[in-house]
């Protein structure tokens, strides 16, 4: 072999290159296909922006992932949750352990290395093992096979040097540059940074139930939160096991995304609209509150698992399946709930892809969609009816600033405050303007897990 100008090597002219074929799959060692799984993923993530809950369905998803066992398969999924929570921390590990960056287009290499460097720094996995299987997966790889070596000697350092890379990076915001940005913009530098730490932390389960959230947080281990749901502390076995599964009397729900159905109050003998309601948890409550509710859905099949939750829940409601921005109603209603698409930057807690696979021009599309949406929601509005707007990003675009246009040139609406005297807990989340903004560094609470959805949401009149 001799080396090329660019250093790499090539075969001596005349001579066929030999390459080693990978081993077949019975002889791979153990945890080697999960490792490669999770590169695969990663790389999709990154790279491609498809979504990680799509590339972890067991049905669906990505091929590698669904060709594994159960125990390999949460392996795959505490590596991808822990590389995206870190991945600007664990690249600026990997960087700090190399002399020159990585050559151009070498992301699979990126990948395998993201990898190793994640189970090295963040979990518990034999620093050995993760060495090993990183540099196997390099040579099973003839994009990275010439680059085994250069595996082995940066995850055999990182493990020396833990403790130091660890307090090397630890300042490191653990969110893309670009959001942590717009977070600073919007509530400042120590705000943001208080934000993106919190979403390293996996979010809690929280409940919302049909009535006794005391009784249903003494029998299930749980906690009363100031929204009026239970929080559940660690539990093993599936959610379908808990008590009152089977039974409907509880369904889950993070604490903000229970708070937007909250702010009508009594809607006894009113007619009530569920736009973009799918999955259903804010329709059941609305259905609580007392409303005639219709749940209106662009998607069908979204409407399908709708329909299946509210059967377990023995709870009924019309259903349509429309475009939002065309719906036209027999009659208006008394109360509109709205909680639009949007760039859900407010749940990272829960899906750490979010941020790597939508960018600033996501939101502003989203932005202008949410504000179509609202703008005709407000036509199919009684006069005195209330509509509340809410969403799950964290971005004042997605929120603040649409409702701010809406009210500036339409004076057939307008904004109702929030009383933050009601929320005892969540004061704070009650914006000078009377409007809700949960961020995921709120809710800490003695003795349970901490935080809850970013979340925005905003309650309008209709006054002509």
């Amino acid at each position: 072999m001799v080396l090329s100008s660019d250093g790499k090597r090539k075969p001596f002219p005349g001579k066929k290159p030999v390459s080693k074929p990978p081993a077949p799959a019975a002889a791979m060692k153990p945890g080697l296909q999960a490792r490669a799984a999770a590169a695969k993923i990663l790389a999709a993530v990154i790279d491609r922006k498809l979504p990680l809950d799509g590339a972890l369905d067991h049905e669906h998803g990505n091929p590698a992932y669904r060709a594994l066992g159960e125990g390999d398969r949460a392996l795959v999924r505490a590596i991808l949750n822990t590389a995206l929570r870190h991945l600007p921390r664990i690249d600026a590990a990997i960087n700090s352990l190399l002399e020159s960056p990585l050559p151009e287009g070498a992301r699979a290499l990126h990948h395998v290395l993201a990898v190793g460097v994640a189970q090295i720094l963040y979990l518990d996995v034999p620093d050995h093992s993760a060495v090993d299987l990183a540099v196997e997966q390099a040579n099973q790889d003839p994009r990275n096979r010439r680059f085994a070596k250069l595996v082995n000697a940066v995850l055999r350092r990182l493990g020396r040097e833990k403790q130091r890379i660890l307090e090397e990076i630890s300042d490191i915001p653990p969110m893309p540059a670009w959001f942590i940005e717009r977070m600073e913009k919007a509530y400042g530098r120590e705000a943001a940074l208080a934000i993106s730490e919190s979403q390293l932390e996996p979010a809690a389960i929280d409940l919302t139930v049909k009535s006794d959230a005391e009784g249903w947080a003494a029998r299930l281990n749980g906690t009363v939160l100031p929204t009026g749901g239970v929080r559940l502390a660690a539990f093993e076995g599936g959610i379908p096991s808990l008590g009152g599964f089977d039974e409907g009397q509880w369904w889950v729900q993070d604490a903000a995304a229970s708070i937007p159905a909250q702010l009508f109050g009594d809607l006894a003998g009113r007619r009530a609209a569920d736009l973009c309601a799918a999955p259903g948890g804010k329709t059941a409550q609305l259905i609580l509150a007392g409303a005639d509710v219709t749940a209106v859905d662009q998607s069908g099949n979204r409407l399908k698992r709708l329909r299946s939750n509210l059967d377990r829940l023995g709870l009924k409601a019309e259903t349509i399946a429309a475009d939002l921005t065309t719906f036209e109603p027999p009659e208006p209603f008394d109360a509109i709930l709205l909680d639009a698409p949007c760039s859900s930057t407010g749940t990272t807690r829960r899906h750490p892809d979010v941020l790597w696979t939508k960018g600033p021009e996501d939101i502003a599309r989203l932005a202008t969609l949410q504000e179509r949406l609202l703008r005709h929601a407000v036509t199919l509005l009684k006069p005195g009816g209330l509509l509340v707007f809410s969403n799950c990003s964290l971005d004042p675009a997605e929120g603040e600033e649409v409702v701010a246009r809406v009210l500036v040139d339409n004076d057939t609406v307008e904004r109702v405050p929030i009383d933050a005297g009601r929320w005892p807990g969540l004061e704070a989340a009650v914006t000078p303007l009377g409007e809700f903004r949960t961020l995921p560094s709120m809710l800490k609470m003695p003795g349970i897990a901490s935080g809850l959805d970013g979340f925005y949401a905003a309650v309008l009149r209709r006054v002509s």
